[in-house]
């Protein structure tokens, strides 16, 4: 029998050397990175809250080929460049999660996991989001067992073997066209007959050796210890077919990192945070950036904009 790990008591950690900021950035993506770089060069006294690994979502791209100045760059090239460009103007870095927050009170009060209170007089949201699950039979069961959100990360498991992947947007055929690096067979499921992907990654899905199954949807993905085959349904004629895979990377949208702000800050239905034209919220000196705000395009170079403007704006509460 195997003995408990003790508990972590959060009475023993110690408190960091400074716990009052100008601007608190909650999340280090491009957007939240961005603005941290804005924030040191308008000479604010800035901390950026990360939970695991600075970057972001470019962390799982293979390589970036739509960020200005870079005609070709790796996620971990990019992502470092932004981090060492935030702390060279200044920035702090905490690799804590805030997990509570009070963004009426002024200044606003964010609470870590290590059981920290930070104060700033702005905060900056840039959480991001998180893959969106099919919901079928076999998803969960087989997470990590052969259903994989991130080609990147996990691709190099399936060397030679036959994988799908699911969706139709750019992240669908970018990690698809990843996979054709790697798998011995790689085909693409989408519940519509075209793509909806920039014409540039189309262009190259269908020079490829990537094959495509269209109008269908995936509704079960089945094996015995690891995904051995998905049923997949014709969304036009209704019928069911089995196909055999070893591997199903699914990218069919996003959900917002929203859940501790829902309080204060206004969302769409689909739970993205709303903005004007400034990034501010409907909380005053609370601003977002990036993949979780309502936008209609969700790039690295829109994240970047966003933190950016989101900045010069917060400068008059400092005027």
């Amino acid at each position: 029998m195997i003995d408990k790990m003790p508990l972590f008591n959060l009475s023993n950690v110690s408190k960091p050397a400074e716990l009052n900021y100008d601007v608190a950035v909650i999340g280090a993506g491009p957007g939240g990175l961005s603005a941290a770089i804005y924030a040191g060069r308008a000479g604010l006294k800035t901390i950026v809250f990360e939970k695991s690994t600075e970057g972001g979502q470019i962390l799982l791209t293979d390589m970036i080929e739509d960020y200005p100045g870079f005609t070709s760059i790796s996620g971990n090239a990019l992502a470092d460049n932004f981090l060492s460009h935030a702390k060279a103007f200044g920035a702090n870095f905490a690799n804590e999660e805030i997990v509570e927050v009070d963004l009426e009170s002024n200044p606003k009060k964010l609470k870590t996991d290590l059981g920290n209170e930070y104060l700033a007089k702005v905060v900056v949201i840039a959480t991001g989001s998180n893959p969106k699950k099919l919901g079928v039979k076999g998803e969960n069961e087989f997470m990590n067992k052969g259903v994989s959100y991130c080609a990147v990360c996990d691709g190099s498991f399936f060397k030679n073997k036959k994988v799908i992947v699911v969706g139709g947007g750019d992240s669908a055929v970018e990690e698809g066209l990843y996979m054709t690096k790697i798998a011995s067979e790689v085909t693409l499921i989408h519940r519509r007959d075209k793509l909806r992907a920039q014409k540039i990654a189309q262009d190259r899905a269908f020079k490829s050796k990537m094959k495509f199954i269209w109008n269908t949807v995936v509704t079960e993905i089945g094996g015995t210890k690891n995904v051995e085959y998905v049923m997949l349904k014709n969304v036009q004629t209704g019928e069911i077919t089995k196909h055999e895979t070893d591997g199903v990377f699914i990218y069919v949208g996003l959900i917002p990192n929203v859940e501790i702000f829902k309080k204060y800050i206004k969302t769409d239905e689909n739970g993205f945070v709303l903005a004007d034209e400034h990034m501010e919220t409907n909380v005053k000196g609370v601003y977002v950036v990036g993949d979780i705000r309502k936008t209609p395009l969700r790039q690295i170079v829109t994240a970047a904009a966003d933190g950016a403007i989101a900045v010069i704006d917060m400068t008059k509460y400092f005027d």
